[in-house]
């Protein structure tokens, strides 16, 4: 290979990896909405009930640099609205919930509505106006699915 191959091929990778690295970044902390399973807090060894209303579950492992920040972000959302309550769990030594829950980075939050069920998943640290928004929408679908009843 001469020279201005390998020069040119270099500035390949440095593009791809540039563009990889962007689109990574831009998907940290964005909520996925969808309905998964429904998580009990046995399942995930919990020491406090989850909520009426709504569940902030954040995995954390102890060498989490951005943890701490959504552990003060998380617990003061759930402080401001009645029957949300967050849980933190420890991955460090629970590597089964890592791999049971498909959790590849920390923080990761699972949001669930009132019966346990997923209702949205946050990688990477989420922000205060995509938490509200979605338990904006996840406690006013329960609010009209109860009023028909």
């Amino acid at each position: 290979m001469n020279p201005l191959e390998a020069i040119g091929l270099l500035f390949a990778l440095l593009a791809a990896t540039t563009v990889l690295g962007l689109v990574w970044r831009a998907r940290q902390g964005r909520v996925a909405r969808f309905s998964g399973d429904v998580i009990i807090a046995a399942d995930v060894a919990a020491t406090v009930a989850f909520g009426p209303a709504a569940t902030l579950l954040q995995f954390s492992t102890e060498l989490c640099a951005r943890c701490p920040g959504t552990r003060r972000l998380l617990g003061a959302i759930a402080e401001q609205r009645p029957g949300v309550v967050h849980v933190e769990v420890d991955l460090t030594h629970r590597p089964d919930l890592a791999n049971r829950y498909a959790v590849l980075q920390t923080p990761t939050t699972l949001i669930l509505d009132g019966s346990g069920r997923v209702r949205a998943r946050v990688g990477g640290a989420p922000t205060r106006a995509d938490v509200g928004a979605t338990l904006d929408s996840i406690t006013q679908n329960t609010t009209l699915g109860s009023s028909h009843v």
